[in-house]
């Protein structure tokens, strides 16, 4: 093993544990958002619903700034935003892919 190999690894090791975690959670998350599109599907409800995706995002956010004070808390936020705002883009088009199918 090489030395920056080394010195990496216990953080290379936290964040793939904190990786795994997150992807089980995604595909939690998945899993809803399938019976969502369903639930959409059955009561004329559009997939996408523009006062939902802001919510999510700023909720997003919201928990970073209240968790991280100051300016790395605003920066944190910011990114986390940026994430949830492509997670939900791509779940959007999930449940309108299945409420066409």
């Amino acid at each position: 093993m090489s030395k920056v190999q080394e010195i990496m690894k216990p953080y290379r090791d936290r964040i793939d544990a904190l990786d795994d975690k997150i992807v089980d959670l995604m595909v939690e998350r998945l899993g809803i958002v399938r019976e969502v599109a369903q639930i959409k599907l059955k009561n004329k409800i559009p997939a996408v619903i523009e006062e939902r995706i802001a919510e999510v995002i700023d909720r997003a956010g919201d928990r970073v700034e209240a968790a991280v004070p100051g300016e790395v808390g605003e920066d944190d936020a910011d990114r986390i935003r940026e994430i949830y705002a492509l997670m939900v883009v791509i779940c959007c088009d999930l449940e309108e892919e299945l409420m066409e199918s």
